[in-house]
């Protein structure tokens, strides 16, 4: 597993990440303090406060590098 800290803080962001995001067939979880939701879920991420940055766990091993190329424009 894999960890990076990304930025979704507007619509269009979140939108774009989980059109990126859902590409995969791994499993991702956001996590903001004590909540953690699955990052293909937009109804869950907008209840995150977004107004911080937020943990991205990348449940993928050998994969975990060609998903942070994607996310490139969400990391912080």
């Amino acid at each position: 597993m894999k960890t990076a800290k990304i930025s979704l803080n507007s619509i269009d962001k979140v939108k774009s990440f989980v059109n990126d995001i859902t590409k995969f067939d791994y499993d991702f979880d956001l996590v903001s303090g004590r909540y953690v939701i699955d990052a293909k879920s937009i109804m869950g991420i907008f209840s995150l406060d977004l107004s911080k940055p937020i943990d991205l766990n990348i449940h993928a091993d050998a994969g975990a590098d060609e998903v942070l190329e994607v996310l490139k424009p969400y990391l912080v």
